[in-house]
C-alpha cells in the first residue's frame, strides 16, 4: 500500500458482500483499498495465478451482478471478479 496507515476495520467490513453463500470482495474493492487500479490488481492475481486456490475466487453470474448493484446501491461498471475472504 502507499499510505501506510491501518484501514479501520468498518470500511473493510463494509466491503464484504454475502454472494453464492460466501464472504467476498470485489477486485475494485480490493484494488481501492491497495490504492491501486483495478486492471492493475487483476494482471497481479492472474501473473500469481498459481498462489491463489482455484475456489479463490469466481465470475459473478449476470443475475449476481444485478443483484450485487442493487446490495451496495452504486453502478458497477462491469461484472466484477470476486474474491472469497
Amino acid at each position: 500500500m502507499k499510505n501506510s496507515s491501518i484501514i479501520p476495520q468498518e470500511i473493510i467490513e463494509n466491503k464484504i458482500y454475502l454472494i453464492r453463500g460466501k464472504k467476498v470482495m470485489l477486485d475494485s474493492d480490493l484494488a481501492k483499498l491497495y490504492e491501486i487500479e483495478t486492471k492493475a490488481f487483476n494482471r497481479a492475481v492472474k501473473r500469481n495465478f498459481e498462489r491463489f486456490p482455484e475456489e479463490f475466487m469466481f465470475q459473478l453470474s449476470k443475475e449476481e451482478y444485478t443483484s450485487l448493484r442493487y446490495q451496495i446501491g452504486t453502478l458497477l461498471t462491469r461484472r466484477a471478479l470476486s474474491l472469497h475472504l
